[in-house]
């Protein structure tokens, strides 16, 4: 332990030197919308989630799907990826697809229940792009 970490007075310098930074970082962060300045017409604004008591419930459940479905999909990559290494019996690969495929459709009938598509849950990340890939 260092002279400037023993007792209250290094304590206190080191909550202001963290206090200091953390000042200088938030004036580098804009505060509101308006600080952000316009819009760069390229890419277009994410679509955000609306906090209007009319749509909250529909919001919160795309949200859910959203990363139930982002989760689903990493599922599958690793089941495939399994499959090319020949880690799974026959009969495993066999019930491993069975059981994707009723997540696809599953997941598919939550979409509907909703009045969402599948395209509703890949949310757009600006400029790094969607978060799910394109479907096939």
């Amino acid at each position: 332990m260092s002279p400037d970490d023993a007792g209250d007075d290094g304590s206190a310098r080191r909550f202001d030197e963290v206090a200091d930074a953390a000042a200088r970082a938030f004036r580098l962060l804009p505060a509101v919308p308006r600080d952000l300045g316009p819009r760069d017409s390229r890419h277009p604004a994410a679509r955000r989630i609306s906090a209007d008591p009319d749509t909250v419930e529909r919001d919160l459940i795309r949200l859910v799907l959203t990363l139930v479905e982002l989760l689903r999909q990493l599922m599958e990559r690793q089941a495939l990826h399994r499959v090319d290494q020949g880690d799974l019996t026959e009969e495993q690969e066999e019930r491993l697809g069975e059981t994707l495929m009723v997540l696809h459709d599953r997941m598919s009938e939550l979409c509907a229940q909703y009045g969402l598509t599948m395209e509703d849950l890949n949310l757009d990340l600006g400029p790094l792009g969607t978060l799910l890939p394109p479907s096939d």
